[in-house]
């Protein structure tokens, strides 16, 4: 039996997200579709975490196991992998791990971001949501300062989750001024400070829990609450006091470390 690290992103629009689903496509039932026809046999795919519907992956990392000797070589598996997959997945590295490397148990943090534009631009649509409110960016990043640290974050998590603890470590969460390569590249019409950008990171999330996050800090950013309403969430908050949950689209899973 070898083991094998796959490491690769997707566009998350055309699935129901990472985990498989009886009754839509998702990111790891294409992949171990893909996987199984190459190499013959049945394979199984584990992921570094789980993404929401419609929730896109960047340097996503995930690993699988074969034991046919049949397997084609990492690089030519890479090549053949990407020839039958749907457009929406590109994978960019295949090798061989020792059998210890377990993507899910072994990541020591995750890492999102999440991408907001405050005027229309057709060109970031898809994985930018757009805001049609200012908001203060400075009340933000003071209200996700009270995200750092170890807590339980199940004010932030979608009801019927089945963690066996709602308890995470974020050590990174902050609002940035960010310029897209088509601003840059190309001079599209646009002003200072019409795209920002949201970069959270943390041993493990929970269900919903990005998503939970950002809209409650935007509610802070409308001036709606004050940024120590974040604490008080988290000290003794439900999913229903929390913000809504924020459009999946420009959310991305944008890597892990182990």
């Amino acid at each position: 039996m070898k083991r094998y690290i796959i490491r690769l992103s997707y566009d998350g629009s055309a699935f129901c997200g990472w985990q498989i689903q009886n009754n839509a496509p998702s990111v790891q039932q294409a992949l171990e579709n893909a996987l199984s026809t190459l190499c013959r046999e049945s394979v199984h795919v584990t992921g570094a975490g789980r993404t929401d519907t419609g929730v896109n992956g960047i340097n996503y990392v995930a690993h699988f196991d074969v034991s046919s000797s049949e397997v084609p070589q990492a690089a030519q598996l890479c090549y053949k992998l990407n020839a039958i997959l749907p457009k929406e997945i590109c994978v960019h590295e295949i090798r061989e791990t020792g059998e210890d490397f377990h993507a899910r148990f072994g990541a020591v943090s995750r890492r999102y971001h999440y991408f907001i534009n405050f005027n229309k631009d057709p060109f970031c649509s898809r994985f930018s949501w757009r805001c049609r409110t200012p908001l203060d960016m400075e009340a933000m990043n003071k209200a996700a300062a009270y995200l750092l640290g170890t807590h339980d974050f199940s004010c932030f998590e979608k009801t019927g989750g089945n963690n066996a603890t709602s308890i995470c470590t974020v050590t990174h969460a902050r609002w940035e001024v960010y310029t897209p390569t088509h601003v840059a590249v190309t001079g599209f019409q646009c002003r200072e400070g019409d795209y920002i950008v949201f970069t959270i990171q943390a041993n493990r999330f929970l269900r919903n829990m990005v998503r939970a996050v950002v809209g409650s800090l935007v509610e802070v950013g409308q001036g709606k609450r004050s940024p120590e309403w974040i604490a008080d969430l988290i000290e003794s908050g439900s999913r229903s006091d929390a913000g809504t949950s924020v459009p999946g689209n420009a959310l991305f899973f944008s890597g892990a470390e182990f």
